[in-house]
């Protein structure tokens, strides 16, 4: 068989579905539709990545990590899904992926939102949907500032609040042998926070017995 040159080799799709359960759905409707569309589109599909019991809002799903990874070694043109919800789970992290796709020259077809990269018009909705998804980070972010200015003219302390180290203690825990880690979990800290204050802060004076009494 004579190899296919470059310029008449057909585009290599890979198939992407997900259903929450499968005693309510199969994800075989949803193949049986991007196979179709497959087919009359003229692409060799080269994996089928199916997702089942997976909710849309988990952050790893086996199959779409594969199909990732995939992507990543290379030789798929199209990543092709039923419905951009099946794929995504919000519309920041589709269109961080559709970043990842066009970097590597991939385009992605969602067969029922009217999403198709490889067109003008498909483009033109990706370019809306990052739109918005830029702009409702920008709403967030005004919302956050706006919040944080408001309470420090209040006079909250924005931040975590100091942690306070009995410093004389640690230095007692220290001297009888024991480790800045083994003294930070009995003062209830994080050992580099106690570091940081042994290395700032030389401990208090202990009293000498010797000493006439402080003046109330």
């Amino acid at each position: 068989m004579v190899p296919q040159s470059p310029a008449t080799r057909r585009p290599r799709v890979a198939l992407y579905a997900r259903v929450s359960t499968l005693r309510d759905q199969n994800p075989q409707m949803q193949l049986e539709g991007l196979r179709a569309l497959a087919e009359q589109r003229g692409w060799e599909i080269v994996g089928e990545y199916v997702d089942t019991g997976y909710s849309g809002s988990k952050d790893r799903r086996p199959q779409l990590d594969a199909l990732m990874q995939r992507v990543h070694r290379g030789g798929i043109n199209i990543v092709a899904v039923w419905r951009f919800d099946r794929f995504a789970r919000s519309v920041r992290h589709l269109v961080m992926a559709l970043d990842e796709f066009r970097s590597r020259g991939i385009d992605f077809v969602s067969l029922n939102d009217n999403i198709d990269t490889s067109t003008s018009t498909g483009r033109f909705t990706y370019a809306v949907i990052a739109a918005v998804s830029e702009l409702e980070r920008e709403v967030i972010r005004e919302r956050t500032r706006a919040g944080l200015d408001s309470a420090r003219r209040r006079g909250a302390r924005i931040g975590r609040p100091p942690v306070r180290i009995d410093l004389n203690e640690a230095h007692r825990l220290i001297a009888a042998g024991a480790s800045v880690r083994r003294a930070a979990l009995s003062l209830k800290c994080g050992a580099s926070t106690l570091a940081r204050a042994l290395k700032g802060e030389a401990p208090a004076p202990e009293p000498s017995p010797d000493a006439p009494p402080a003046s109330p």
